[in-house]
């Protein structure tokens, strides 16, 4: 049996969504993140030494970070679903998308959530995290001019690793950016029967603004 530890308002969400793409039996390991400083409990740093989620066990193995655990998950279960055929130009862009969305689009995000906690600290630092996110979005947009999808004309697992940055910066941004081609992703991904499987046993999805 596969076991997901599951923390509120976190990234581990996109795992429950992507074993239920799978249909893989699991279970959920519940954890609520302390209200005042909003980090996870200890018994989550029990599971992995940094505490964080999503972590996945199975056959006595731990596996942490999302981009890793989709992978790897994929590799294990797939069967030739939600990955394009290795070696070709959608598996680079599956590749490419998979490690984008943690690399080089969530740091953004982070640090407008940190320079926010900090209130007049963080002003100075604010003009360029503003003009970065819109950067990542219109790049991001630009991703969609001719696919649905961010591997091409298929749904993947980069999807559901784009998942969680875009709920963020569309969340966390005031609109100014058009991103009419990353709103219809989300609608898609939302219709997806899967992805409310995965609301119906983890809870809806919390991003922390």
């Amino acid at each position: 049996m596969i076991r997901v530890h599951h923390l509120n308002a976190s990234r581990s969400h996109r795992i429950l969504w992507l074993l239920e793409e799978l249909g893989l039996g699991y279970e959920i390991v519940q954890y609520q993140r302390d209200p005042k400083t909003m980090l996870a409990p200890k018994s989550l740093r029990d599971v992995h030494p940094l505490g964080k989620s999503p972590v996945v066990e199975e056959d006595g193995r731990v596996l942490a970070e999302s981009g890793a655990i989709i992978e790897v998950m994929i590799e294990r279960h797939g069967a030739g679903k939600l990955a394009p055929e290795r070696g070709t130009a959608a598996w680079e862009r599956f590749i490419y998308w998979l490690h984008y969305a943690e690399g080089s689009a969530m740091p953004p995000l982070l640090l407008k959530l940190v320079l926010q906690k900090m209130g007049p600290l963080g002003w100075p630092a604010r003009g360029y995290v503003k003009k970065q996110l819109a950067l990542h979005l219109r790049y991001m947009e630009s991703a969609l001019a001719t696919d649905d999808w961010f591997a091409g004309a298929a749904f993947s697992g980069a999807d559901i690793a784009m998942s969680f940055p875009i709920e963020a910066a569309l969340a966390r941004t005031s609109g100014e950016t058009p991103t009419p081609k990353l709103a219809a992703f989300l609608e898609r991904i939302h219709a997806r029967p899967a992805y409310q499987r995965a609301v119906e046993r983890g809870g809806k999805l919390e991003v922390l603004g």
